[in-house]
């Protein structure tokens, strides 16, 4: 393993040891421990089956969604099941095309290279990766004018994982050259119990079946979410409750966390009040919304927006996002009556009704 200033890093990078230890205990390592994302997780076992019946490296695959719902996780465990090492790195870290080659001309046979944040990838370096993905080759110029020379490197056949919380903004060329694609979906009710129960027995929690369906219900459909509260719980269990978490403990821990009843915390209500009380409900754009609450305009989209569009709270329109009714019943809120008729043409508009949303987080900023 490198160190920090390499381009290569720990997945747990800039973490206290305790910290990563901890959150390897709680990551699943094999597919039958993995919890959730069920049809991912078949077509995954096939592609391993079927790459081992071979005797041949995994396709490319990529992995897409919100942050929080498995990708880093389900790449170490292709890793396991494949008997191969896992090498980790992320777009913003390849600087420079010599930092790829570097890491291209250090794997062995079979190997996978994780690129977390893969959106972020230069385009120069871009252009690095296409034959090394398609050719298992990369040609390095060097000298200049009249002494440049052209070496041409055979790579072992390796297998790249990328992660991403924005697909639209992958180009084509990239996109196309993994032969596997999923899509990360946050997670159900039955699954966020499992994930908090299988938790709890590692870090020995007691928490009884109503405690963990109360943290479950507030974690977002997102496992990150659920092991963070479930930390967060089990120190008011502690100070408070005797160290066991039940429904009433859970309760009071989260809504002194200020995580309500659907898992929206205060980031989430401050984005819903300023489109309400700052722009009577929107529309209004991504790079205005963020100035307004003073958060990042990629911690809106890849954090809070998911969630808010999945949960049917926002939607997003040519013009910029609008509140939803459901949101203003929420937050005990009404709307004015330019909001209401606003929401009436929006949901009269079959291009923005609730049922796309789901999907429409990983579309191309909109302002």
């Amino acid at each position: 393993m490198l160190d920090s200033e390499s381009n290569e890093r720990p997945i747990s990078a800039k973490k206290r040891p305790e910290e990563r230890a901890f959150e390897a205990t709680l990551r699943p390592r094999t597919i039958a421990e993995y919890i959730g994302q069920d049809k991912i997780k078949e077509s995954l076992q096939i592609l391993i089956e079927a790459a081992k019946a071979r005797k041949e490296p995994l396709d490319h695959v990529l992995f897409y969604g919100p942050p929080g719902l498995g990708k880093t996780t389900l790449s170490n465990i292709l890793a396991a099941e494949m008997g191969v090492n896992i090498r980790v790195t992320s777009g913003p870290a390849i600087e420079r095309a010599g930092d790829l080659v570097a890491i291209l001309t250090n794997l062995k046979r079979e190997d996978i290279l994780f690129i977390d944040e893969i959106h972020r990838l230069n385009r120069t370096i871009e252009e690095v990766l296409y034959p090394a993905m398609e050719d298992f080759a990369v040609d390095l110029v060097t000298g200049k004018g009249p002494s440049a020379q052209t070496i041409h490197l055979r790579l072992p056949r390796f297998t790249i994982i990328g992660a991403t919380t924005r697909l639209a903004l992958l180009t084509s060329p990239l996109r196309d050259r993994f032969g596997a694609v999923y899509r990360l979906d946050f997670y159900d009710q039955a699954a966020m119990e499992l994930i908090i129960q299988r938790s709890a027995v590692i870090l020995r929690i007691p928490v009884d079946a109503e405690g963990a369906a109360e943290i479950a219900r507030r974690s977002r459909g997102t496992p990150r979410v659920a092991n963070r509260l479930l930390k967060r719980v089990r120190d008011y269990a502690q100070v408070r409750a005797e160290g066991h978490i039940t429904r009433k403990v859970a309760q009071d821990a989260l809504n002194m966390l200020d995580v309500d009843e659907l898992g929206l915390d205060d980031g989430d209500r401050r984005i819903l009040t300023a489109l309400i009380d700052k722009f009577d409900g929107g529309p209004v754009g991504i790079e205005t919304l963020a100035a307004a609450t003073s958060e990042e305009t990629d911690a809106i989209m890849d954090v809070y927006e998911p969630y808010l569009l999945q949960l049917g709270f926002i939607v997003r329109t040519p013009r910029g996002r609008i509140v939803t009714q459901s949101a203003y019943d929420h937050l005990k809120r009404n709307p004015t009556a330019r909001a209401r008729d606003r929401l009436g043409l929006v949901a009269s508009d079959t291009t923005s009704t609730v049922t796309r949303q789901s999907t429409l987080w990983d579309s191309a900023t909109d302002e």
